[in-house]
């Protein structure tokens, strides 16, 4: 019998993905914190839970059902698709114990010829999240191609820091939900043409996010605002650059490997919801 086609990207533009309510608590904040880059010396509060504060991007462990969700539906091949970038905007700070419902949809579907970009959105009263998930050979549908990539930052950067991260750190990220097996089987990392597993995009991002938040006089807890696109994987272990270009609202900034981006079109904002 011969296998049917799947269906035009674009008539998922829109699609319901339902709803989900999940509960966590201390600990599974504070494991997300450490796994992010959390230092106790630097943060107490983010790891102890006497006063404990939660890292607004622990609510993207909490959303990651919805592109699986998609992926499942059979929308794009989980084993060629990429997590091209990630937008959260913080509405209320998390408790250090809660439940929360989120909602998801597919909110666009953009068609970049040879590849299509799904934009997953999820919402909730803590926050809203859009994930932009790059699908090869699922473009050249006829829709809107959708916008390019940011100019880059021009300038002098305002601040420049460093972000080591460390050899368990994927296999400790793992831990928060995401336990995709590029991250911790060198089997799979070498079907993807890597020499050993990745980290986790949303791990190198929250982490950028820590370092920054230091950089910035800010405490990593009060992010309101946070994108980024993955232009190229990380292995844990590696040291990274950051340069931010800080300005009156926000900052945009960019995480660099020996020069080369490993995150760009970086933005971030501070100050609680």
């Amino acid at each position: 019998m011969d296998q049917q086609e799947p269906e035009p990207a674009g008539v998922w533009r829109g699609c319901d993905l339902g709803s989900r309510t999940i509960s966590y608590d201390e600990r599974d904040a504070i494991l997300y914190a450490l796994a992010v880059g959390a230092r106790p010396a630097d943060h107490l509060d983010l790891v102890f839970e006497r006063g404990l504060r939660v890292l607004p991007t622990f609510a993207l462990t909490l959303a990651q059902w919805a592109p699986d969700v998609l992926a499942d539906r059979g929308a794009f091949g989980g084993a060629t698709a990429l997590h091209g970038a990630q937008r959260l905007t913080v509405r209320q700070s998390l408790p250090p114990v809660g439940k929360l419902t989120c909602s998801a949809t597919v909110s666009e579907v953009w068609d970049k010829g040879g590849a299509a970009v799904f934009e997953v959105a999820v919402d909730s009263a803590y926050f809203h999240a859009v994930w932009s998930v790059f699908a090869p050979g699922r473009g050249g549908f006829g829709g809107e191609r959708g916008p390019g990539r940011p100019p880059a930052p021009t300038g002098r950067p305002t601040h420049r820091t460093g972000l080591e991260t460390f050899a368990t750190q994927a296999a400790l990220y793992r831990l928060t939900g995401d336990r995709h097996l590029i991250h911790v089987d060198p089997a799979a990392a070498a079907a993807i043409g890597q020499p050993r597993p990745i980290l986790h995009g949303l791990c190198t991002l929250a982490g950028t996010a820590l370092r920054l938040a230091d950089t910035l006089g800010a405490h990593p807890a009060d992010l309101t605002e946070l994108e980024g696109r993955f232009a190229a994987p990380v292995l844990p272990g590696e040291a990274l650059s950051v340069a931010a270009w800080e300005n009156a609202e926000d900052a945009a900034f960019e995480v660099t490997r020996d020069g080369e981006p490993v995150l760009s079109g970086g933005r971030v904002r501070f100050g609680g919801p």
